[in-house]
């Protein structure tokens, strides 16, 4: 699937009207309907515009529609604040600054080290595309041992085990797409963003159907199930929070129900990174090879 930077009102206008059955707005379905959703002529109706207008909107001869016939528009699409929120911002094109091509974010110290010292909270710092650009201990335990462990999205659709990570998978792949949609807002074309919707489009059916509905939803709070190869099932409650000191970035904190067996799971799940992590410095440490096994001697002089 292309990206396109052409028409985004049109194209976000047209993929909503498609999504809505006119029998749940009080409308006749009609026995010779031929289009999927709404007509334009149904939405100009529901919005109080005229249908010349509804479809020079769609058709991106009309560009800059007020604000309260965005408002009207978002009422009759049955737009959440997320979306309508969205639908603005595309009414609203020479307001949104370019981005340039994005590099991998750097995640400030200040941030590294608060999430350090949470040791019993997972947590993970995303940039726009849904990458990981850090994990405390306990945030890169809850993600390891996949095949694109660093990345939310590609884990999600690309990943041969993430039906078996996530319970509850279509779920979670709406969200996941939403949530892409929304943290990149209208700069599509973002080389990253390019990168990642081309590349899934090819590969995952489900991912291009789920691109193509143009859902927009914040990844701001839920709670989640995840089944850990290591600990077992986990129902995590999560809250999604922006740094404001790096646009773009979103710091992501896990944390289990009190006294619930998710909680004695990732308490376990803690033990465990604490004593792989002591394993491992121990045996970096130099004083390690002090009690070693000298080295053998093979050179034949000395045989």
């Amino acid at each position: 699937m292309e990206i396109t930077t052409e028409n985004l009102l049109g194209r976000f206008l047209r993929a909503r009207r498609e999504l809505l059955r006119p029998e749940d707005l009080g409308l006749p379905a009609g026995a010779r309907r031929r289009v999927a959703g709404l007509r334009r002529e149904e939405v100009a109706r529901l919005a109080g515009v005229s249908t010349d207008y509804y479809v020079r909107l769609e058709q991106g001869r009309e560009c800059h529609p007020s604000a309260q016939v965005v408002d009207a528009l978002a009422r009759a699409l049955e737009l959440e604040d997320d979306a309508a929120a969205h639908l603005h911002r595309l009414a609203r094109p020479s307001s949104v600054r370019r981005r340039r091509p994005a590099r991998r974010g750097q995640v400030s110290p200040h941030l590294l080290r608060m999430m350090a010292a949470w040791p019993h909270t997972p947590a993970v710092v995303l940039d726009h595309c849904l990458t990981v650009l850090a994990a405390n201990p306990l945030g890169e335990a809850l993600f390891d041992g996949h095949t694109y462990s660093d990345d939310l999205v590609r884990l999600v659709f690309l990943d041969p085990d993430a039906r078996d990570f996530y319970p509850d998978w279509d779920q979670v792949a709406a969200n996941t797409v939403a949530g892409l949609r929304a943290a990149v807002g209208t700069a599509y074309d973002d080389p990253r963003l390019i990168e990642v919707v081309g590349e899934l489009s090819v590969k995952n059916e489900t991912f291009r159907r789920l691109w193509a509905r143009h859902d927009i939803r914040q990844k701001t709070h839920e709670t989640k199930r995840f089944h850990h190869p290591l600990v077992g099932e986990l129902a995590l409650h999560y809250e999604s929070l922006t740094v404001n000191s790096a646009p773009g970035q979103q710091l992501v904190v896990y944390q289990a129900a009190p006294a619930s067996r998710s909680e004695e799971a990732l308490s376990l799940l803690g033990s465990l990174t604490a004593a792989s992590a002591a394993v491992t410095g121990a045996v970096a440490d130099p004083a390690v090879e002090s009690v070693a096994e000298p080295a053998v001697d093979v050179d034949p002089r000395t045989r």
